[in-house]
């Protein structure tokens, strides 16, 4: 066992079909225009990277390969010291017009998986497919992405699919680089639920190891789901193969939200916003786990125990994101670290976490169905001349350096930990002046789980320097400005001296614009900012003023 947990990166690089169109998370976040994104991944210290190097994108008419793209990619990676883990298929069902139900799609894959190993005989880690079971169940039983199924049965049809090519996909790339390893990922959320719908929960959580059991060679006629899956119309052929020559995972990777954990409750009433749904026997709404009342056991921590109990194999957290605040994603960020380390020093065999979405995710919130341009923000914020650094960045850099890290926000835990009411530990944002936007910004921050504390202006400066204030928000007086009084101007003062403007329209929502401002004052961001739009969810659109100029660079937020 390695001796040092290590920080791992991620780009989110879902491609999905969704009836006849295709979403494409490089070009979403623009990723794929920009090879220098790969420099600012070395310059975070990451030497590990999940990245693509996609079938849909590689063979775009059949039997014939463009490797320009990866090519260009995989070079510079090689040339900076990082190690790739080569993603074949994310969320996709492989070029048009092949369909992961076609007879032939394990074959197909094998092929192009062949043909990447030989290209790139170098490359020793992969993940032919990623989340098989998590796709199967997007695909098939939540019918958002094709083949848009609505039934556990298609569902169990596609997760055999997907190991059956993941299996042959080994066994090509093998035949080039024999020591080439499988780090398999998946969501293993766990299902609780209230007692009436146990039956539910214990049916789910059996069902979540599936593709992993298919993988190891567990699936054999004593299988739980073995006459499940042959019910479903599920090949037995194809069972005994995977049960025959086994493809176990050299490391099996967990992806983990906020979201993977599941409660199921028949208290619909206490739900009103929430869709209500079923099973044919009874009706039920299907909520975040912290969003309930369930919380000993919901958490990462649990989630790898369970693997490693289960399996017995190495493990590393393979995605950990949050599209949320700046403060919650770095709660999100270092609880997950934590997890992982708190693992490895019980005896778990844990490897990585890793930090998914470098350079943010698009429509997310709607796993990809619409294309409002919601914008996730991740290491980096992509919406200008360059991808802006963010605090995340600064989080990620110094636990892939030193291990650990420290930001006032990390006083107090996500709003998914229960915490003492009133709290007033951690260390403070001083909030300077009064009216009415000061008085939205201090509620801005209670949400946010940011401790504030009122101070005079002539007291500013001597309690940045002597107490453990961070920052110092205020309203600048607009009077004697050349500003009218349709604008208003946001200042932070950092105790190094560091100065932060934001000046925005009057008009613009008050909450809205604040929240847009403590994402800057997070991420100890210095300079002019103009707010031009925002909006609800921390959507917003913003532009740098440099040195006071108006020839701006932008920073898109869509709202």
């Amino acid at each position: 066992m390695n001796d040092a947990l290590e920080m791992w990166g991620g780009v989110e690089c879902s491609i999905v079909r969704i009836q006849e169109k295709t979403r494409n998370q490089l070009v979403d976040t623009g990723h794929i225009h920009r090879i220098a994104d790969l420099d600012l991944i070395a310059e975070l210290g990451i030497t590990t990277l999940r990245y693509p190097v996609l079938w849909e994108m590689v063979e775009r008419t059949p039997g014939c390969c463009d490797w320009s793209w990866p090519d260009m990619r995989l070079q510079r990676l090689r040339e900076l010291g990082i190690r790739p883990i080569v993603g074949l298929v994310h969320h996709g069902s492989g070029p048009p017009p092949v369909h992961v139900l076609d007879p032939d799609f394990p074959a197909l894959l094998a092929l192009y998986a062949g043909r990447v190993a030989q290209r790139y005989p170098w490359i020793d880690l992969f993940t032919p497919v990623n989340e098989p079971l998590t796709t199967a169940r997007i695909s098939g039983l939540y019918g958002l992405w094709n083949p848009h199924g609505n039934n556990e049965a298609r569902c169990l049809q596609l997760t055999v699919a997907h190991c059956l090519a993941i299996a042959q996909a080994m066994k090509a790339i093998r035949k080039y680089a024999p020591a080439a390893r499988l780090v398999q990922t998946e969501d293993i959320g766990r299902v609780f639920a209230t007692t009436r719908l146990a039956y539910q929960a214990d049916h789910e959580n059996e069902r979540r190891w599936l593709a992993l059991d298919l993988l190891t060679g567990r699936v054999d006629r004593q299988h739980l789901f073995h006459k499940r899956l042959l019910d479903a119309g599920v090949d037995r052929s194809h069972l005994a193969e995977l049960a025959a020559e086994p493809c176990p995972p050299d490391m099996i990777g967990i992806d983990y939200y906020l979201t993977s954990d599941r409660m199921l409750d028949d208290r619909v009433e206490r739900y009103p916003d929430e869709q209500i749904g079923g099973n044919g026997i009874d009706v039920y709404v299907d909520i975040a786990a912290v969003r309930s009342d369930v919380r000993d056991d919901a958490g990462l921590k649990p989630r790898i125990d369970e693997l490693w109990d289960r399996y017995q194999l190495p493990i590393a957290v393979t995605e950990l994101h949050n599209g949320s605040t700046r403060d919650e994603q770095l709660r999100w960020l270092v609880e997950g670290w934590r997890a992982g380390q708190a693992a490895k020093d019980s005896g778990v065999d844990v490897r990585a976490v890793t930090a998914w979405s470098l350079f943010g995710a698009v429509d997310w919130n709607s796993m990809l169905a619409r294309r409002d341009a919601y914008y996730e923000s991740g290491a980096f914020d992509i919406r200008g001349d360059a991808p802006r650094p963010t605090a995340v960045a600064k989080a990620i850099a110094e636990l892939a350096q030193q291990g650990s890290f420290d930001h006032p926000v990390l006083d107090r835990p996500g709003w998914w930990r229960s915490e003492p009411t009133p709290a007033t530990t951690g260390r403070p944002i001083l909030l300077v002046g009064f009216g009415r936007l000061i008085s939205i910004i201090e509620e801005c921050c209670t949400i946010r789980r940011l401790t504030v504390c009122a101070a005079r202006p002539a007291k500013v400066q001597q309690l940045l320097a002597t107490s453990s204030a961070w920052a110092a928000i205020r309203i600048e007086d607009n009077s004697s400005s050349a500003l009218s009084a349709s604008s208003v101007r946001l200042q932070c003062q950092f105790p190094d001296g560091g100065q932060l403007l934001l000046q925005c329209a009057a008009s613009l929502g008050s909450s809205a614009v604040a929240n847009a401002f403590l994402d800057l004052v997070i991420d100890g961001q210095r300079g002019q900012f103009e707010l031009l739009r925002a909006g609800a969810g921390n959507q917003y659109e913003m532009v740098l003023l440099p040195n006071g100029s108006r020839e701006a660079q932008h920073i898109r937020r869509a709202v």
